[in-house]
């Protein structure tokens, strides 16, 4: 090999050398640089991207919660449109602190009102409500139980002196009630005893002549009676059940339409002391306008309860005798010892009667009421 040759050799492989061993290294070298140069830059938006999220829910969340205190155009607004915010706050006592933030700025300035105490003084009463609502319902029960108009309320028990057993139910009856007993029978003067004992009025049940030609009873009143006769009949009867307040009509649509006998009758009543009730047994009685010229009060029967004796009946005659009372100031209704199921009719309902501010009474204190 010549001297030339080896050079050019020499020189071919130097050059090849390099050209393979730079290009492998300048392709990793620049691989590495660009990854070294991308992932802060990535890191760097990352954090950045999510520290402005983090600071834009913080203040949409606080402007969300607190529109007053952010905004002085919406606080000034808001405190116009709604009175209710401070009626919100005074019972905490602190309304002014809302307004705290904004105390340097124009816009404060529509805010006073919220700090006056006007608005909270409708709130006042609302606190003090418990003893103002126990005298309200105190009021409403005295006008309840006495109301202003009076509603009275008379039961008159006819027929008593039949039978004992009848009567027992209704001496236990809880209020004020007339019990009307038959003279000349058996258990006569033992009821009026019973009657007595048990707080209720005596009345005596005079039988009198009826229409119909029914047999009054013992002690009844004929009209083929004189004055004398009539009188007599009266005293024996007032005896036997002594001491009594007065006397009611047993049948009688012959005896009450006599003016006459009616004089005689009514006239022994007021010469004793003794009141009168017309049970009304004829449209045709003269018992009103013969009293009415003697100067004297009479009652009058309203409503008979038990026509019909089932406890619907009554109830039905019962609430027409309230309505009555309601339209009038008061009723007499009148009822008979052997109705089934009468006595515990009142009894059950004596508490309802009172509520609905019904007084009842007895016969003698209604006559003797001014009306």
């Amino acid at each position: 090999m010549t001297l030339l040759n080896y050079t050019y050799f020499v020189a071919g492989t130097v050059k090849k050398r390099p050209m393979q061993a730079k290009k492998p290294v300048r392709r990793k070298k620049k691989k590495k640089n660009s990854l070294k140069d991308l992932l802060p830059a990535l890191f760097l938006c990352a954090a950045l991207i999510l520290v402005s999220l983090i600071i834009s829910l913080i203040i949409i969340g606080f402007d969300k919660g607190n529109p007053v205190q952010t905004n002085p155009a919406l606080m000034q607004k808001f405190s116009v449109e709604s009175p209710s915010v401070p009626q919100e706050l005074a019972p905490q006592d602190k309304p002014v602190e809302p307004a705290k933030p904004v105390a340097q700025s124009k816009p404060a300035e529509p805010a006073k009102p919220v700090v006056q105490s006007k608005p909270a003084e409708p709130v006042k009463p609302v606190v003090q409500s418990k003893p103002t609502a126990q005298i309200h319902a105190a009021a409403m029960a005295a006008v309840s139980i006495k109301p202003k108009e009076k509603k009275t309320l008379v039961f008159i028990i006819d027929d008593a002196g039949n039978n004992l057993g009848e009567l027992e139910p209704f001496l236990r009856f809880p209020g004020p009630l007339t019990i009307a007993v038959l003279p000349g029978l058996p258990h006569s003067a033992e009821a009026a005893r019973r009657i007595r004992a048990a707080g209720k009025e005596v009345f005596l049940h005079q039988p009198m002549e009826a229409v119909n030609g029914q047999y009054p009873g013992p002690g009844a009143i004929y009209s083929w009676m004189s004055a004398d006769e009539i009188n007599k009949t009266l005293k024996q009867n007032f005896a036997e059940l002594s001491p009594v307040k007065g006397m009611n009509n047993h049948q009688g649509s012959i005896i009450t339409a006599d003016k006459e006998k009616m004089k005689t009758i009514l006239a022994f009543c007021k010469s004793n002391g003794i009141d009168f009730i017309d049970s009304k047994t004829t449209g045709d009685s003269a018992a009103a306008s013969v009293a009415a010229g003697l100067g004297m009060k009479i009652g009058e029967r309203n409503i008979f309860i038990d026509n019909l004796q089932d406890r619907q009946s009554m109830i039905n005659y019962i609430n027409r005798g309230l309505e009555l009372a309601d339209q009038k100031g008061g009723a007499v209704m009148i009822g008979h010892t052997w109705s089934p199921g009468l006595a515990s009719l009142l009894t059950e309902n004596y508490k309802n009667y009172i509520d609905k501010g019904y007084e009842l009474t007895t016969a003698s204190k209604f006559i003797n009421s001014p009306r």
